[in-house]
């Protein structure tokens, strides 16, 4: 497990979202805003489960998972967590910006 995946994720998903064409309507091609959050915070979701099974499963004894395998997945859901968050703030503040524009 890498924390370099998860940047190689977000700079895929950055390249998706620059490389959309208007199409004749007017309205751009390509992956709705909407859909990439929705899909990044079911992987943060996912990364999350997977960091709290392996846990759970270290702490039962299973000699299959290591303490490394256990933090590793734990600070790449921390990370993508952070992330996430600090997308929050930045769509929060953008939002309100917009609503103290003057009309």
């Amino acid at each position: 497990m890498r924390v370099d995946g998860l940047i190689g994720e977000m700079q895929a998903l950055k390249l998706e979202a620059t490389n959309t064409k208007p199409a004749a309507t007017g309205q751009s091609v390509g992956a709705d805003f909407g859909d990439m959050l929705t899909k990044a915070i079911n992987n943060v979701n996912g990364l999350q489960k997977a960091s709290g099974n392996l846990q759970m499963r270290f702490d039962r004894g299973d000699e299959d998972v290591s303490l490394s395998d256990v933090m590793i997945a734990r600070n790449k859901s921390s990370v993508a967590f952070e992330a996430t968050i600090q997308v929050r703030n930045k769509l929060v503040e953008s939002y309100k910006e917009l609503m103290n524009m003057p009309v």
